[in-house]
């Protein structure tokens, strides 16, 4: 995640500006990442296999997520090295070595793979060979994995553009231009694609629904409204793709609000105030949420009333929390893997993971396992083992 300034601000001050950033808003006071906490464990993460990927974020403010499509698990490194593995052993399908550095990726739909190079290129790749099927043009650099629905790939820029293309041939079928602010957050809010409308977050705070055919917009819904007098105070910005609900999708956004809003119409179900700059999550009934100050806090699913806070990770940057079976699991900006408990968010079991630091979500595969990928590149997948 990078703060931009008229979207052009380098790695190494982005990455200062943003940790700055996170006690310099209008609700927070800035804080040094508390410690990792000493635990008494009750659970371990044990490997069932791991492997490297390249170099992964090669030090650069990317989220490049691999692409768990059920048989296969695809995944990309920022020098450019794609691999196709089996989820339950690791074992390699294909392996490709491009030329190109990757600013996103994967996205994927039953024939084509896509990622976004640093030139700004979107580009597809047959999923069964890895060879390259098409590359398009983009007007600005996206870090938000292209989305498709199998027909349209949908892309999302930095300057706010959002454009659909052909999956079959690349070629640029719409383009909507949405509004972003000065100063934003760099962050990776990958489109939503369906069949008949796409859904995309927005630096000011919106959340904009467009026909999937033309890109007309049919509906907005604010998730945080712009408040103070400086930049950093008037800061709002979506950073996770809406979690789709039933007819309705979830979202959080930094300096706004949680809310759930019908798919179809745009209109607020119910919300309350948040900050966040990752989704939320569902397990259990209930609703997970990393606050941008690293306190993750559960609502009840049935009224949204809280059902308890953690704040031993505090400002630790902690990863969107993904539930797993009793547990809920998230990572931090340090390389470790944190484990709480689903009932009361009591810290349950960690492990060090990746030394460069966890950006991504962890995500559930096969057999609830947990597949890992850190900013250095290495990829494992986990099993949970309950200590005796």
């Amino acid at each position: 995640m990078r703060i931009d300034r008229n979207r052009a601000v380098a790695f190494p001050l982005a990455s200062l500006l943003l940790f700055l950033l996170v006690g310099c808003s209008a609700t927070d006071t800035f804080e040094q990442p508390v410690p990792v906490p000493d635990i008494d464990a009750s659970v371990e993460f044990e490997p069932i296999w791991s492997m490297s990927v390249g170099n992964g974020h090669d030090n650069q403010f990317l989220h490049l997520v691999p692409l768990y499509a059920g048989d296969v698990i695809y995944a990309a490194s920022a020098d450019g090295l794609l691999v196709a593995v089996e989820p339950e052993n690791g074992k390699t399908r294909w392996q490709r070595r491009s030329e190109d550095r990757i600013f996103a990726g994967m996205g994927g739909d039953s024939n084509h793979l896509y990622y976004i190079t640093r030139d700004a290129e979107l580009v597809a790749l047959s999923r069964e060979t890895s060879d390259e099927v098409w590359r398009s043009a983009l007007p600005t650099e996206g870090l938000a994995a292209p989305q498709s629905n199998g027909a349209l790939v949908v892309t999302q820029t930095t300057d706010g553009r959002v454009i659909g293309f052909d999956a079959s041939n690349g070629e640029q079928l719409w383009q909507y231009d949405g509004q972003v602010p000065v100063l934003s957050m760099r962050t990776a809010a990958a489109p939503l694609v369906g069949g008949d409308v796409v859904i995309a977050s927005f630096a000011n705070g919106r959340v904009i629904a467009l026909t999937a055919d033309a890109g007309q917009p049919v509906w907005q819904y604010e998730v945080g409204q712009p408040q103070g007098r400086t930049e950093l105070e008037r800061l709002v910005d979506i950073g996770g793709q809406p979690l789709v609900v039933d007819s309705a999708i979830m979202v959080a956004g930094y300096q706004g609000k949680l809310a759930l809003v019908d798919i179809r119409t745009g209109q607020e179900i119910w919300s309350r105030r948040a900050s966040s700059f990752y989704s939320p999550s569902i397990g259990a009934g209930n609703i997970f949420l990393s606050s941008a100050n690293g306190d993750v806090v559960a609502y009840r699913g049935s009224d949204r009333r809280e059902l308890w806070l953690q704040d031993r990770l505090s400002w630790r940057q902690l990863t969107q929390p993904i539930a797993a079976g009793d547990y809920l699991i998230t990572g931090d900006y340090e390389g470790y893997l944190h484990a709480l408990s689903l009932s009361d968010g009591s810290l349950q079991g960690q492990m060090k993971f990746d030394s460069d630091g966890i950006r991504v979500p962890v995500q559930i595969i096969e057999d609830g396992n947990l597949l890992v990928f850190g900013n250095g590149g290495r990829m494992t997948v986990f099993t949970l083992k309950t200590e005796q």
